[in-house]
């Protein structure tokens, strides 16, 4: 994608995440391998255009390389990293997030649309990115240099990206998103309950309640979806939430674990870099100096 480069170096350069000008469009380009962070990955999908990259949620890992795309559909904590990434051979890739409302509204218009899958499955896999796709994806990417003409073009552009990707092999896992009362969208509305309250002690009961669904049958599709049990869920977004407010705030370990619902910092920092494979503050350490590495030159 010689456009997405050029756009990169004509937003100053080097590496990091580059915003494009279109709302939840986002360019990352990366020189090295740094080491596996740990985010949230919001609904979305996220292609490579040049070299390969790794993500862990739960107990399963996937890569994706060159044209291949990682595709979410709940938000779901994990961890991921480039892999041999070099100035010679940068990571270059594209991330999208979904907007509900309109993929709903695109499937509705079609003349036969795709039956959301029933069966167990996670929210986050891996596919290629087929023609019909890649051609929608470049004129995307086109579209960033013509700041005019992204509020005018970009609206059209994401439906007919919505199509594509509900008219292709990966439309019932897709559906799952828009269609009410799947056992996606209501294991969704559990998540989102979970993120609401993630500092609050959890009971399986009461998420299964707001999933509409029986305990048993909860616990079942949520581990299948997200390759955790809701309790390791909520000790990931406790986490994740305690290294923001160290990273972002300059809250001290004791301060982050207590904000997010921890009682004992030894157990915080334990469960932390059990998780993370690092201290709390050695990570912090780690992760700002890896920004200071990536930020555009």
């Amino acid at each position: 994608m010689t456009a997405a480069m050029e756009l990169v170096d004509a937003r100053g350069g080097g590496q990091g995440r580059f915003e494009t000008g279109m709302p939840g469009v986002y360019l990352v380009r990366s020189f090295q391998t740094f080491i596996p962070v740990p985010n949230m990955y919001r609904p979305s999908l996220c292609v490579v255009f040049k070299g390969e990259k790794e993500i862990l949620f739960g107990e399963t890992t996937l890569n994706y390389r060159e044209m291949e795309c990682l595709v979410v559909s709940v938000e779901v904590p994990a961890i991921g990293r480039m892999v041999d990434a070099s100035p010679e051979r940068p990571y270059l890739g594209l991330t999208i997030e979904f907007d509900t409302a309109i993929l709903r509204d695109v499937l509705q218009q079609l003349s036969d649309p795709p039956v959301p899958n029933s069966k167990l499955s996670a929210c986050v896999f891996v596919g290629r990115v087929d023609e019909p796709l890649a051609d929608c994806l470049t004129r995307l990417v086109r579209l960033m240099s013509n700041s005019a003409a992204i509020p005018v073009l970009f609206p059209a552009i994401m439906r007919e990206l919505y199509y594509w990707l509900l008219n292709g092999p990966y439309g019932g896992e897709l559906a799952k998103l828009a269609v009410p009362e799947t056992h996606a969208e209501r294991v969704a509305r559990a998540i989102n309950h979970i993120r609401d309250h993630f500092s609050q002690p959890l009971r399986v009961e009461q998420l299964a309640d707001v999933a509409g669904m029986s305990p048993s049958s909860f616990h079942t599709h949520f581990k299948a979806m997200t390759s955790m049990t809701p309790v390791q869920y909520q000790k990931q977004l406790r986490l994740l939430e305690a290294r923001r407010l160290m990273l972002s705030d300059a809250a001290n370990v004791s301060e982050a674990a207590y904000q997010v619902g921890y009682e004992s910092a030894s157990q915080f920092s334990r469960e932390y870099t059990r998780s993370f494979g690092t201290a709390p503050k050695r990570d912090v350490l780690n992760f700002r100096a890896l920004m200071a590495q990536a930020v555009p030159r």
